[in-house]
């Protein structure tokens, strides 16, 4: 699953998703409970918030517990209840990004890898999102990913453990990003998840240049 990738500058979100950006700053690399910037349907056009990646933020959750709501998988994102609210209010999302880093086990052990559009181009996933009231009375945002199967993908089954159940991210094509933010219907929502081809992704070999953040040991969880 996808639990890292590289947000975009603001001007970005101005020139290629033509969404005014937000005053809040963000990391140019996110992981879980990182802020980075998503794009949801406003009154008159595209509008840029800055919210939590993980649609669970840990501060949430009850103390001692940790779960990992980065992605969230489009064949039960309509029943868990993380997750069923936001989807069944449409409460759809895209998560704008130059890149997102997957492991690749071909070698025979994890080798970071980058993914990118072949043409390098800025893009954006499909996700959805949620507001927080906080005990200011204002209100703060959190996100997810929609990953789906990717096995028979020719990049994308590529990645994780040789084992391990092969998903994918999905990348919504420029020309639907109206029509994603604008579905009110879940089910028709869901002729959108499908993988872009593999002919307009690539893949780099990638080395982590930092340190990984000290965020402990994360459980998948249906819940």
């Amino acid at each position: 699953m996808c639990v890292n990738y590289l947000t975009i500058p603001k001007q970005t979100l101005l020139s290629h998703f033509e969404a005014a950006p937000p005053d809040e700053d963000w990391p140019v690399e996110v992981w879980q409970d990182y802020q980075a910037p998503i794009l949801v349907a406003g009154d008159m056009a595209r509008q840029a918030i800055v919210a939590n990646y993980g649609f669970l933020p840990q501060r949430k959750l009850p103390k001692g517990t940790r779960y990992s709501t980065m992605n969230a998988r489009a064949e039960t994102i309509g029943e868990l209840k993380s997750y069923r609210g936001a989807w069944r209010s449409s409460q759809l999302c895209l998560v704008p990004m130059l890149g997102f880093f997957e492991p690749c086990y071909e070698s025979g052990k994890a080798v970071r890898h980058q993914i990118t559009l072949a043409s390098d181009e800025p893009f954006a996933v499909a996700g959805v999102w949620r507001s927080w009231e906080e005990e200011n009375g204002l209100l703060s945002y959190s996100f997810t990913q929609i990953t789906i199967n990717a096995d028979e993908h020719p990049l994308m089954k590529r990645m994780h453990k040789p084992n391990d159940e092969k998903r994918g991210l999905v990348i919504i094509p420029e020309h639907d990003y109206d029509a994603w933010l604008d579905c009110k219907n879940p089910e028709l929502a869901r002729a959108f998840l499908k993988h872009l081809p593999a002919e307009q992704m690539q893949m780099t070999e990638k080395q982590i240049q930092r340190k990984l953040p000290a965020t402990g040991h994360l459980f998948e969880v249906d819940h």
